[in-house]
Formats: C-alpha cells, sequence, structure tokens
C-alpha cells in the first residue's frame, strides 16, 4: 500500500504537470508537498531525510553552467554562429538543415539547449519565410534540429540534465562518460539525419533557384549586418569554460575536488571577470523555475525510492526468464518508453537506482550509457518529451509561417510524431547496439 500511494502521487504529478505545462511548477511542488506528508505518515522518511538525500550537487551544476551560459548569449555568439551557418549553406534546403542539426548538436554538448535554441531558431525561422517554404521541410528541419540538441546534450556530462546527473552523483566520471557518450551520440546523429535523407528527403519539393538563394542570403545579411561577437564579454566565460572542462578531465573526485566545485568556481570566476554584467545576470537570470522543479522531483521520487520500489522493479527485472543481456535491453526500452511519457528528468532520476542494481551485474559503462541514449531516445519521441520542444513550438506558432499557397505553417504535436518516431527507433536501436557490443 505504501509504495502505491507515494507511486501514486509521482505518476500523478507528472501527468499533470506534462499535459499543463503552464502549472507545471505548482503541480509538482505540491506533488513534492504531498510526497512528504505522505512518506512521514507512512513511516518511510521524513521531510527533512528527503531533503537531505536531494543531490544537491547536480542542481548546483545545472544552476551554475545556466549562468555560465547567459555570458555566451551576451556575447551575441549563438545569432553570429547563426548566420555563418546560413552562408555556408548558401540557402540551399538540405544544407540548412544538416548544418543547423550539426551545430545544435554542437552547441548542445556545451550550453543550455534551452538558451541556445532560443537564440538560433529565430533565425531560422526568419531564413524559412525568406525562402518560401512547405509544412513538409520546416516540420522535418525543426524536429531534426530538436533531436539533435538531445543528442548533444547526451554527448557529454554537462549538455543535458541526465548525463549531468551520472556526473554529479559520481557513477561516471567526466572523461568516461565523454570518451564512450560521444562517438555512440554522433553514430546516433548520423543515424538518424542519414534515415531522414533518405526515406523522407524533406528538401526535394522546394523550387530553389541560384536567383532566390542569392536573394536570401543578401536578404539574411542586411538583417544581421550590425550584429557581431562582442569579444570582452566572450572572453571571460570562454576561458573560464575551458578551465572547467580541463579540471573535470584531469581532477579526480577522491581529491574532494567534485565536478560541482569546479562548475561553482568556475562559473563564478567567469562572472567576476565580467564585472556589472555578472552581477546582473545572478541577480536576474538564475533558473528558478528548473532548479525548484528538479528539487521536487527529486523529493517525489526519493519518497518511492525510501518505500523500496525501484529496488523491487530491479528485482523484477532480474527474474525475467530471459539472459541477463536481453533483460538490459529489456530496460533501455523501457526507459526510452518511459521518458517519451514522463519526459527526459523524471525518468533519469526514477530510473537510476535500477541501473545501480543492473550495473552489480553489468559493466557499469555499458548500463548507464545504454540508459542515458535510451533517455534520449524516449525525449525525441514526442514534442512533449523534448526539453525544448514547447520553446520551438512557441516560436514556431508566433512566426505565423506561411507556405507559398498562403496555408499556415503549423509545429505541433502531430507534425512533430513521424520524426519522433523515426528518432526513437534510430536512437533506440543505437542504445541496444551499444549494449550488446560493450557488455
Amino acid at each position: 500500500m505504501t509504495q502505491a500511494i507515494l507511486a501514486g502521487i509521482l505518476i500523478t504529478a507528472l501527468l499533470v504537470q506534462a499535459v499543463l505545462p503552464t502549472r507545471r511548477l505548482v503541480v509538482v511542488s505540491m506533488g513534492a508537498g504531498l510526497a512528504a506528508l505522505a512518506s512521514s505518515l507512512l513511516g518511510t522518511g521524513t521531510a527533512p531525510e528527503l531533503l537531505a538525500q536531494v543531490p544537491w550537487d547536480v542542481i548546483v551544476i545545472l544552476v551554475t553552467l545556466g549562468l555560465l551560459s547567459q555570458l555566451f548569449v551576451e556575447s551575441r555568439l549563438f545569432g553570429v554562429l547563426a548566420l555563418h551557418a546560413t552562408r555556408l549553406s548558401h540557402a540551399g534546403p538540405r544544407r540548412i538543415l544538416l548544418l543547423f542539426a550539426v551545430g545544435m548538436y554542437v552547441v548542445s554538448g556545451l550550453v543550455n539547449n534551452l538558451t541556445a535554441l532560443l537564440l538560433v531558431l529565430p533565425v531560422l525561422l526568419i531564413l524559412f519565410k525568406l525562402m518560401g517554404v512547405r509544412q513538409r521541410y520546416v516540420t522535418w528541419t525543426l524536429a531534426l534540429v530538436l533531436v539533435s540538441c538531445n543528442l548533444g546534450g547526451a554527448a557529454t556530462p554537462i549538455g543535458d540534465f541526465p548525463a549531468i546527473l551520472l556526473l554529479g552523483t559520481g557513477v561516471m566520471s567526466f572523461p568516461d562518460y565523454l570518451v564512450r557518450a560521444l562517438p555512440v551520440t554522433l553514430v546516433a546523429l548520423a543515424g538518424v539525419l542519414g534515415a531522414a535523407f533518405l526515406l523522407v528527403r524533406p528538401g526535394s519539393r522546394l523550387g530553389q533557384t541560384p536567383i532566390s538563394a542569392t536573394l536570401t542570403l543578401s536578404t539574411m545579411g542586411a538583417l544581421y549586418r550590425n550584429v557581431r561577437v562582442e569579444r570582452r564579454r566572450l572572453l571571460p566565460p570562454l576561458l573560464l569554460l575551458g578551465c572547467m572542462l580541463a579540471a573535470w578531465v584531469a581532477i579526480p573526485r577522491e581529491t574532494g575536488v567534485t565536478p560541482d566545485l569546479v562548475a561553482w568556481l568556475g562559473a563564478g570566476g567567469a562572472l567576476a571577470l565580467a564585472g556589472g554584467l555578472g552581477e546582473r545576470i545572478v541577480r536576474t537570470r538564475i533558473d528558478m523555475e528548473a532548479a525548484l522543479f528538479l528539487l521536487s522531483l527529486f523529493v517525489m521520487v526519493g519518497a518511492v525510492g525510501r518505500s523500496g520500489l525501484f529496488a523491487d522493479a530491479a528485482v523484477w527485472l532480474q527474474a525475467l526468464p530471459i539472459s541477463p543481456l536481453a533483460q538490459l535491453c529489456v530496460f533501455f526500452v523501457a526507459a526510452g518508453l518511459l521518458t517519451g511519457v514522463f519526459s527526459a528528468g523524471p525518468s533519469m532520476a526514477a530510473l537510476l537506482e535500477v541501473a545501480e542494481r543492473l550495473a552489480q551485474q553489468h559493466s557499469p559503462e555499458t548500463v548507464y550509457i545504454g540508459l542515458a541514449l535510451s533517455v534520449c531516445a524516449g525525449s525525441s519521441l514526442f514534442l512533449t518529451a523534448a526539453t525544448s520542444g514547447p520553446l520551438a513550438q512557441a516560436l514556431t506558432e508566433r512566426a505565423a509561417l506561411r507556405d507559398p499557397e498562403g496555408n499556415l505553417i503549423r509545429f505541433g504535436f502531430a507534425e512533430f510524431l513521424p520524426a519522433g518516431l523515426l528518432s526513437f527507433a534510430v536512437i533506440q536501436t543505437v542504445a541496444i547496439a551499444w549494449g550488446l557490443l560493450s557488455a
């Protein structure tokens, strides 16, 4: 009964916040409060005990990296990179898709992909207006850009929440994660883009001519002629990010210099070097929404974990009458599907305890990298599961794109679904292949 009550609170809160994203902070905060109350009354753990087991180091890493991203924003780096990608593409539909997808993969491995997308996507949407695009091309281009963001976030230990959770909790070191996840996500990215180009050919029906391409590039150049990288604002975060990466790679966790401490000192140093701008960013740009959401999530997941539900799930999985490798594959697929419903953060936090049990039977790197990739597959399945999905939908609707016949171009759940299914199938297949080959 205890497990059912606490799991019911967690599942209900996650489903309601997915259905009502504009109320998600209120929903998860109330869910955390109810979970703490139920846990106290049922005798599985008091509120102070639940708060004590929150991985505060993970929250510190997320907040500090978010502040560092804001310094890059102030340098106008992302807008200039988007403009350079436009010029390199020569306004060719296929090249635009490829350059923006690969570019967002690279950027999302280093900074908050929501921040990068907020600055890059408006440039891409203006480009769409000038090109005279159609529904099919817009849908697949935006979808593949979002999937590339997800894969980029999974490629490095600081790209997105699932990877940061593995780094912050100490189950994998920075170099161990990077040397394994980066090649696998590159394979997945190549697979997704290759499948899209071969099977869908999203840019095949656009009638771009050399004259229209030249006009598009000229107009974009005129619109952004005054946009320049502010080098004085770019240098401090770039220098400190390099120092942070070197520290994460070179300094063992056993020294006491943990990843969260490196992030804290590195971001703090970059903000200090930025002077008044750094102070303004700290006062106004801390992502309290993400911090409060994760705190509430960890409290709910912690309450369920103390009830023994996740341990029982691991025992049930290991008791399946199939080989250990098949059990691992079942776990990966289940992780992907759960992420599609509940999104990456909740799924990763809930499944980590199950993964720790499986890591006693298999190579830890096999389990954790496969889990991170499966969560990435699930976050690419539906538009609502992608971290940056709602933002991309809102920006596209605000742009009011129309095709050459004047029909309104949409980008919502239904439009994203075909690309999501293809991406999920490819990335999940890569995750399973990783599990089988590295075990």
